[in-house]
């Protein structure tokens, strides 16, 4: 593959992609984190996927291998790696092809197809998660501030959502440092969700649009 698509592509937005074995090498020094199901990874310019991909591979070898005997858990906790990942992309062309990639991974994983709830499910979040935007800004292309989906399995098939603004999420960093005034207060007190939604099943997500 090459690592550029033009060297307009390049001179307007600096795009050029990793190569996948030094993309496998960087994730190799986070290993355990992207061995983890629940574990979140944000990309900020995630382009067609190529460091989300290998991380939900990873994810999906962790279902496999925790809760490959049950169906019903390795659906949706394969659902619930899909929901930790997270990017923001600027050209159209590559949020629509890591939309794809992503989908089309953990599709084929669990053999689905499209017409499937959990696909559906799938295609929901991935439009959530993976923003069409700038992370310079942290605004989406619609002008408006971007905005995450914190989601989390509660077992027995539901899922728990809360939505939360990039910016604010960033901006905790200066919160927490050591010295700060705000150092001492707890999370809840800097965080707080701008929606907050009841528990979702599969067949609501996958009827959210």
């Amino acid at each position: 593959m090459s690592l550029i698509k033009s060297k307009k592509r390049v001179a307007d937005h600096g795009e050029v992609f990793t190569p996948r074995w030094l993309v496998e090498n960087m994730l190799d020094l986070v290993k355990g984190e992207t061995e983890r199901i629940d574990s979140r990874f944000l990309e900020p310019a995630c382009g067609s996927g190529n460091f989300l991909v290998p991380v939900l591979q990873r994810k999906l070898a962790a279902v496999e291998a925790k809760y490959g005997k049950s169906d019903f858990e390795r659906r949706h906790y394969a659902l619930l790696a899909l929901m930790c990942i997270y990017g923001i992309e600027l050209l159209t062309d590559n949020i629509a092809e890591c939309r794809a990639n992503l989908l089309e991974i953990f599709a084929d994983y669990l053999n689905l197809e499209e017409a499937d709830d959990l696909y559906r499910a799938a295609f929901y979040v991935l439009s959530q998660n993976l923003v069409h935007g700038d992370a310079l800004t942290m605004r989406a292309l619609n002008g408006k501030p971007i905005s995450f989906s914190e989601w989390g399995y509660l077992g027995t098939g539901k899922f728990q959502r809360r939505d939360f603004r990039l910016d604010v999420l960033t901006g905790s960093s200066a919160f927490s440092a050591e010295g700060s005034l705000f150092a001492q207060l707890a999370k809840h007190e800097l965080f707080t969700p701008t929606k907050s939604y009841p528990a979702m099943t599969v067949k609501d997500l996958a009827n959210a649009f």
